[in-house]
């Protein structure tokens, strides 16, 4: 088959870097991120977050072969901070989201399990 090992979809090569970033000189303000091993979920979420910030004029992103886990993320600016000033930014809050996602999750999680357990308890109590 054409298709690459499933491996090469996700661990970095030797010497590879996981994301380099390019000036785009036709445009003021803009830079082309491209992100090596990462596919449509990465590149959406960092899309989405990134229009959300009044600073970003442009966020899209592209996947050159769909065999390839490689997306090309294209931003622009407004200039009152950098392409990759914005990336960053939009990447460290992001993170901190999931982290707050990952703390509720585990704690509703865990409280399930809790009430599961004492209803679990209780009819075998009552047999």
């Amino acid at each position: 088959m054409n298709a690459p090992d499933r491996f090469e979809l996700f661990l970095l090569g030797d010497g590879e870097k996981k994301i380099t970033e390019a000036v785009d000189t036709r445009t003021p303000n803009s830079s082309i991120f491209t992100i090596l091993k990462e596919d449509h979920t990465l590149a959406n979420l960092l899309r989405a977050h990134l229009l959300k910030d009044p600073h970003v004029t442009f966020a899209g992103y592209r996947v050159p072969h769909p065999l390839f886990a490689t997306i090309e993320l294209r931003v622009q600016t407004d200039g009152t901070l950098t392409p990759k000033e914005a990336v960053v930014g939009v990447a460290k809050s992001l993170v901190a989201e999931l982290a707050q996602l990952s703390r509720e999750f585990t704690k509703e999680f865990e409280l399930r399990k809790m009430v599961t357990g004492a209803a679990a308890d209780t009819n075998q109590g009552q047999q």
